[in-house]
């Protein structure tokens, strides 16, 4: 089909066509983002725009931005300010087409395209299913290291936003945090699998070769900060740090 041709297809079919026709040039990524944690969200995104064949959207999920549509009491034993906010992301996207979401205390190794062709219509979310129940009850800035099942599931989603309708915002206000990361408001074999590359959990998954692992998840406290500043792969983050903010 021609440019001219499909325009056209796009301005008389509406929308559904036309989202469509965007997810095949273009990724529609949603980043976590909180102000403990700025520099990772600025590192996670250079990552992913250098890396990548495709063209990206990256958006912020910052709690600043979302009054008007999301209001929730900061609950005692969530770390960031995204932890409920990050399932807005189907509402954020018109509950069209597909998206990601990425926790931002995380650091892209490979091109973002090989997730994003991961895409299964049968699903109506991908991620990697860990088997993580950390022993500390602290993680970065002593901030609470809450366990239950489906930990981290949460932190990388592939959404397909379409059968993530339940998701409203009046509903992610007010469900418990257990029932929004263990994806209570789906049914089991709606969630699809990949693999574990995608959201390798530095210090407690086995340690492997960089040329191993697509996506580093810092997820109990990046080397931006002091306490962590020589974490297992905190030179592969410094890398990145140093070309983003002196990149000539």
């Amino acid at each position: 089909m021609s440019v001219k041709v499909t325009v056209i297809a796009i301005i008389k079919f509406g929308k559904d066509l036309r989202f469509k026709y965007i997810e095949k040039i273009m990724i529609r990524i949603f980043i976590g983002y909180d102000p403990k944690e700025e520099v990772a969200f600025h590192v996670l995104s250079a990552s992913i725009m250098r890396k990548t064949s495709t063209p990206v959207s990256i958006t912020p999920i910052s709690l600043d931005t979302l009054k008007s549509v999301f209001k929730r009491d900061r609950n005692p034993l969530q770390s960031t300010e995204f932890s409920f906010s990050r399932f807005l992301t189907p509402f954020l996207s018109d509950y069209q087409g597909w998206s990601i979401f990425m926790d931002c205390d995380m650091l892209v190794l490979d091109d973002i395209t090989n997730l994003w062709n991961l895409r299964d219509e049968k699903y109506a979310l991908m991620c990697v299913h860990h088997n993580h129940t950390p022993k500390e009850h602290l993680k970065f800035l002593n901030q609470p290291q809450t366990q239950y099942e489906r930990k981290n599931w949460s932190s990388l989603m592939l959404l397909n936003n379409s059968k993530c309708k339940s998701l409203i915002p009046s509903y992610v206000e007010t469900a418990s945090g257990l029932d929004l990361h263990r994806f209570k408001w789906i049914k089991d074999d709606l969630i699809g699998e990949i693999s574990p590359k995608w959201n390798h959990l530095v210090g407690y998954d086995e340690f492997k070769p960089v040329n191993e692992i697509s996506n580093l998840h810092y997820t109990s406290g990046g080397p931006y900060f002091e306490e962590y500043r020589n974490c297992p792969y905190a030179e592969e983050w410094q890398k990145e740090y140093k070309l983003t903010i002196r990149p000539y």
